[in-house]
């Protein structure tokens, strides 16, 4: 990105194309992973087994069932919220908050 300015680093990133918003939603690797890969970290794919280090479900393991570019969140299995009617539905969490125990396979390799 070409500017320093936080207004237009957000209008760059809500108005990113979706083939774009794919390398932006990535998360940091455990550290086993790391020295395996090579990197530091990741983007997210579905069914990638991830640990949740913030926020209230800080510590929850689980697959990545969903990841929505639209909004850059994902969903993780065992990570659910209940609904006023009773019913339960998958919480959200944003990619920076998760870190990656066990990925995917990948494209090349």
């Amino acid at each position: 990105m070409s500017s320093r300015q936080p207004r237009k680093q957000r209008k760059k990133l809500y108005n990113a194309a979706m083939h774009t918003r794919q390398k932006l939603v990535g998360a940091a690797l455990s550290d086993k992973i790391r020295e395996e890969h090579k990197k530091r970290s990741l983007p997210v794919k579905k069914g990638d087994t991830v640990e949740v280090m913030r926020g209230d479900f800080k510590g929850s393991k689980g697959k990545i069932i969903k990841v929505d570019l639209k909004s850059m969140k994902i969903s993780i299995e065992g990570v659910t919220m209940q609904k006023a009617d009773g019913s339960e539905r998958f919480y959200p969490v944003h990619h920076s908050k998760v870190r990656i125990i066990k990925a995917e396979k990948r494209g090349k390799k």
